[in-house]
């Protein structure tokens, strides 16, 4: 029997057609795209999904340190994994880093835009030193002056710092259940009346969270309590993730029981239409691998049970 009815109103993109269509790729299909360089794939297990994260990213640093030149990352927070992973690999080969440059790609802030300490255990500059960089041996880490995260202070110019390395090699990310990259928000895309070359140039700025990401990031960072995650955040621009020579994006967002919150958001991020309300979408024009946990790239399905 059919059933119609309109998106809700607090979902930024509400193409109820174009959803149906997203929603009814099966996961044999999952993989084909209009876009040959953008390279879809599906890892079943997730060992081999975070060792696999972890070899593209270790062997990306090996491979510029090899022919001399300096590295530029974006990095996530999470998935947390292949960072375990890869430090274990850097250690055991004794694989300097001297030469590499991080940028992680956000930090909570309150309400008033100021960023989370760095002493704050939900803060992503403490994850990222608990499992990474304090796991590589001292004499291989990057110099501590290469290591930037954004904050209050830097925030508006943080895509200035990205540019003024060359821009980043590669910007590695995950895909929000809104639809995000980074903290670039859906609703974001209201401000910009259409026009798609401004958006896509816009930089790095303080955003309130979408109501969807509040719930996301509650799930599987603050033991599903909502009213633990800061309302804003400090991210990098739509133009920081363009402008990167590579991309790289990685979806594991599996709970368990056959429940995955981002098996929808994948697909209507890499077949969706691409526009400013689903972030990701930006994705599909582009040189970039999307690599989805097999669990995630399951077909969407009702199940009442």
């Amino acid at each position: 029997m059919t059933f119609n009815y309109q998106l809700s109103s607090f979902l930024p993109f509400r193409d109820a057609e174009a959803a149906k269509k997203a929603r009814s790729v099966k996961k044999e299909d999952i993989t084909k795209h209009w876009n040959p360089d953008f390279n879809i794939r599906v890892i079943e297990e997730k060992a081999d999904f975070y060792k696999s994260f972890a070899e593209d990213f270790v062997g990306r640093i090996r491979q510029a340190r090899e022919e001399g030149r300096k590295f530029v990352a974006i990095l996530p927070v999470g998935p947390v994994p292949q960072y375990i992973e890869a430090a274990k690999i850097i250690n055991a080969e004794g694989l300097s880093l001297d030469h590499l440059v991080t940028f992680n790609m956000d930090e909570y802030a309150d309400e008033n835009g100021r960023t989370a300490p760095a002493e704050w255990e939900g803060s992503f500059a403490t994850a990222m030193w608990e499992n990474l960089f304090e796991r590589i041996n001292p004499e291989l880490r990057p110099k501590q002056e290469n290591i930037h995260f954004p904050n209050s202070d830097n925030v508006n110019d943080y895509s200035k710092l990205i540019e003024d390395e060359g821009n980043a090699d590669i910007c590695y990310g995950g895909i929000g259940w809104s639809g995000h990259i980074a903290f670039w928000e859906p609703q974001l895309g209201a401000e910009f009346n259409g026009d798609l070359d401004a958006y896509k140039a816009a930089g790095s700025r303080m955003v309130e969270l979408h109501p969807m990401t509040i719930m996301q990031n509650s799930l599987h960072s603050f033991g599903s309590d909502w009213s633990w995650v800061p309302p804003k955040a400090a991210t990098i621009g739509m133009r920081d993730i363009l402008t990167a020579k590579q991309r790289s994006f990685w979806l594991d967002g599996y709970i368990g029981a056959g429940i995955s919150w981002q098996r929808f958001i994948a697909r209507l991020v890499a077949h969706g239409p691409v526009n400013e309300f689903v972030p990701g979408s930006m994705l599909q024009e582009t040189n970039a691998d999307y690599t989805i946990l097999g669990a995630v790239a399951d077909n969407v399905e009702i199940n009442m049970a």
